[in-house]
């Protein structure tokens, strides 16, 4: 297990090993995310969008660009 030290500007050094592992280098962004009280996951976003495609399976309708602005507006209609 990997442990770095919270400086007292708030800021920790990562371990060389786990940005290896992320894939990680100087200027990339990282997340911190919620996964339970006191816990939290740290991740890399740093993926391109592409590497999404094909998560949820084919589509099983195909909506436009035109069908998908008006439900927006209409959501953002009733909200109101």
């Amino acid at each position: 297990m990997s442990t770095a030290t919270l400086t007292s500007k708030g800021q920790i050094t990562i371990p060389v090993a786990v940005r290896n592992h992320l894939k990680v280098d100087a200027g990339d962004r990282v997340e911190f995310v919620l996964i339970a009280p006191g816990r939290y996951e740290f991740m890399a976003s740093n993926s391109e969008v592409s590497v999404l495609k094909g998560m949820f399976g084919p589509a099983k309708k195909v909506v436009s660009i035109e069908a998908m602005n008006a439900a927006i507006a209409e959501r953002a209609g009733a909200a109101r």
